[in-house]
């Protein structure tokens, strides 16, 4: 009789275990979920139904679409994959003159497809600066439109639910080390600051695409390669209290350190694109993507030495090779091949879970396998 009171409690003590790691990992997961940005830019990509069922047998629980595609909102319904709904540039003018035409864009792309299809946030305008020759003349239009929307969206009462922002680059950031003093450029705050004080009021993040590659790109004299990649195996910038092992920390840091630096108000930030092309330009291979992607998917879990205590919502770019895409590297920043098969290894996040149940090698039928 005392054996098996025995054996009841270590399977007791087992089960009791390997619930609390399955639950913790559940957490991380949650946490840190891992987005994959949508792009279509591509004559050979596979039709929408076919890249959402993608999506889910993969474990890729959220998506960016970078304009309402209405077949590709028709196959995310019902798919429980959350969403950042992106409104391209072109469309920033109408919406923001004329607030029937961001009702009704509101109705055709959101209430159409709402709660089927779990909208996130709305994307108003990608990348526009008023500096940058190709998009100056629209910076004008993204915060009129990006209120337009909002308002729409209050008026359905889903302004809880559904958050607008804009999505930046960080061309925008003047002053990025070290990173407690990253700063906007002078030349940007009377376009940015408006656009965060929204941002503050509608308890909003900034969306920031945010790419080490780039960075490293362009001056490999003074970043390292392991910095850009997280495989460096030591500190390499000390910044008063914070310490960065890897450049994708000091930088999201550094847009932290602008909006605080701003005197506006605490606003958080999602990392709406980051990659790292796998041909095409200096420092792409299939190695170098590989290890960066991996990398990140696994460091995302937790937060940033300014922002330690919350993980980074951060959405990989892109879900497929576009080859319609130019400069030529940009046509290579793929997870997926446009047959749809990984070039990559490693997962986003569901397989984890099955790893550590065989690792525990528990087994129902027979506790006392498994040596607690």
């Amino acid at each position: 009789m005392s054996s098996f009171f025995a054996r009841t409690h270590r399977f007791s003590l087992v089960a009791q275990l390997l619930l609390l790691v399955l639950l913790t990992i559940n957490l991380h997961i949650a946490d840190a979920q891992i987005g994959v940005c949508y792009g279509m830019m591509g004559n050979n990509l596979p039709p929408a139904n076919e890249v959402i069922n993608l999506y889910k047998s993969n474990n890729i629980q959220r998506m960016r679409l970078y304009d309402p595609n209405q077949a590709a909102l028709e196959a995310l319904r019902n798919s429980g994959i959350e969403l950042i709904l992106g409104i391209p540039n072109s469309d920033l003018q109408s919406l923001a003159t004329n607030a029937d035409n961001a009702r009704q864009w509101v109705q055709r792309n959101v209430l159409n497809f709402w709660p089927s299809v779990k909208i996130k946030y709305i994307a108003v305008g990608n990348e526009v600066s008023p500096v940058n020759g190709a998009t100056s003349w629209m910076a004008q239009y993204v915060l009129p439109a990006v209120q337009n929307i909002y308002q729409a969206i209050r008026a359905q009462n889903l302004h809880d639910q559904i958050k607008v922002s804009t999505s930046i680059d960080m061309t925008l950031i003047g002053n990025s080390y070290p990173p407690s003093q990253g700063s906007f450029r002078a030349d940007v705050r009377s376009y940015l600051d408006p656009i965060i004080g929204y941002l503050l009021y509608a308890s909003a993040p900034l969306l920031v695409n945010v790419y080490p590659y780039f960075s490293y790109s362009g001056n490999p004299r003074d970043i390292s390669l392991p910095y850009a990649l997280f495989t460096s195996p030591n500190v390499v910038v000390r910044d008063g209290q914070y310490q960065y092992q890897n450049l994708f920390d000091a930088m999201l840091d550094s847009v932290h350190a602008a909006i605080d630096n701003t005197g506006i108000g605490y606003v958080e930030v999602v990392v709406s694109e980051s990659g790292w092309p796998s041909d095409g330009g200096a420092a792409t291979s299939y190695d170098n993507a590989r290890i960066y992607l991996d990398n990140l998917i696994r460091h995302v879990k937790g937060g940033t030495p300014r922002r330690p205590w919350k993980a980074t919502e951060t959405y990989l770019f892109a879900m497929f090779d576009e080859n319609q895409k130019s400069p030529e590297l940009e046509k290579h920043f793929g997870l997926f091949s446009a047959n749809k098969q990984k070039k990559y290894p490693f997962g986003f996040g569901g397989e984890r879970i099955n790893e550590v149940v065989a690792a525990s090698d528990f087994n129902a039928t027979n506790p006392l396998k498994s040596d607690i």
